[in-house]
């Protein structure tokens, strides 16, 4: 079975902006995965509001759902009751929406990696117990 990616904010931002402290290891880890990555809304709202300074940044973006490298199968209204489970959980975190939902993501997708430069999924776990398996760079 292909391990699936759910991918944050984050390393999406960084393939972006060229100036990005992680560029060169967010490149080099797109280069290696197989599309789509699996990720929300949430990620997308945040990563154009990121980018909405670099010209084309914000369109980039959507353009990656335009062309499936990304899914966003993952449904906030269906999923609401779990996403608030965990941001009550992590309230003093705190986590962000789109970090509840990545969280939630990687319970429907047992076998995935979070792609990230979060260091709070060292903190968050999977059914309440289990370590979240991430992509991401020695920081």
């Amino acid at each position: 079975m292909k391990k699936a990616v759910i991918l944050d904010t984050g390393p999406l931002v960084a393939l972006l902006n060229r100036r990005d402290r992680h560029h060169r290891w967010a490149k080099d880890q797109w280069a290696e995965i197989a599309p789509p990555l699996l990720t929300c809304e949430s990620v997308l709202a945040e990563a154009c509001f990121l980018v909405q300074p670099f010209a084309g940044g914000h369109m980039a973006v959507l353009e990656m759902v335009r062309r499936n490298v990304l899914d966003l199968s993952f449904r906030l209204a269906e999923e609401t009751a779990a996403v608030s489970r965990l941001l009550k959980k992590y309230q003093d975190v705190p986590m962000s929406l789109a970090d509840g939902c990545l969280v939630r993501m990687a319970e429907q997708h047992p076998e995935s990696v979070v792609f990230t430069l979060d260091g709070d999924f060292e903190i968050y776990r999977k059914y309440r117990r289990q370590r979240i398996p991430t992509l991401s760079p020695d920081i």
